[in-house]
């Protein structure tokens, strides 16, 4: 069985964004870029799948800019059989990216498709979603656990009220939460490794799908700074103050 792992390029969660001074989105220039940690563990679940002997190969799939190839390398690198990378410098919003996905989908004809439920940079939670839709195929969102066997994914997924278990025949599409597992470190070997695995590199309009955005940014800021707290003497002032002063009860 195939796997296709779809993984984006993003700000690395450990840098601090900016907003430009003009407001028009975060200033990445200059900025370390690293694959989006949703991501890594899909991955990493395909892997250990691989190591099961469930699944047979593994695909990682870039949609973006030219520098994508470095984290389809890194994705070989943790374990991935090839990668392909659909080249565009258009701003891809989630429609176009759950398009292009199906594209694929309809080329190389997956059994399972994994990938993060959020990227960390524009949190939409949409793509895998789109992607079910647009491809006609079963999907078992925010899995904490996945267990495949006689053409089945058991999936247990985090809801609201603990945790919920879904049976999905395959081919499914699976979106990972931070539980499912935890990435492994990768070696300098297997970084050397990745540099000699295949990696195709195709564009939008080979695959027939149209990127352009459907929606315009009008603003982007920051969070309004919060004021300093403040040291009460006891619980009678601090009622007082949240009743006089903040207004809350």
């Amino acid at each position: 069985m195939k796997a296709l792992v779809p993984v984006k390029r993003v700000v690395d969660y450990n840098v601090k964004v900016r907003v430009k001074s003009d407001g028009t989105g975060v200033d990445i220039a200059n900025v370390k870029m690293s694959m989006n940690p949703f991501d890594e563990i899909a991955v990493e679940e395909a892997v250990r799948l691989k190591e099961k002997g469930i699944v047979t190969e593994i695909v990682a799939v870039s949609c973006g800019v030219s520098q994508c190839q470095e984290t389809l390398r890194t994705a070989m690198a943790i374990g991935a059989d090839r990668g392909i990378l659909v080249e565009t410098d258009a701003e891809l919003q989630p429609l176009a990216v759950a398009k292009i996905l199906k594209a694929l989908v309809d080329k190389e004809q997956p059994g399972l498709v994994i990938l993060g439920k959020q990227a960390i940079d524009d949190d939409c939670n949409q793509t895998g979603q789109m992607l079910a839709a647009l491809a006609d195929l079963p999907q078992a969102t925010f899995a904490s656990k996945v267990e495949v066997a006689d053409g089945r994914a058991v999936v247990t997924r985090e809801v609201d009220g603990g945790l919920e278990t879904v049976s999905v025949a395959l081919p499914a599409v699976l979106t990972t939460d931070l539980r499912l597992n935890e990435p492994r470190y990768v070696t300098l070997p297997n970084i050397m490794k990745a540099k000699k695995k295949p990696l195709e590199t195709v564009k939008p309009d080979a695959l027939g799908v149209d990127v352009g955005p459907r929606i315009k940014t009008l603003q982007v800021a920051e969070p309004a700074k919060r004021s300093a707290g403040i040291k009460v003497a006891d619980v009678a002032t601090l009622v007082a103050k949240l009743k006089n002063e903040a207004k809350v009860i």
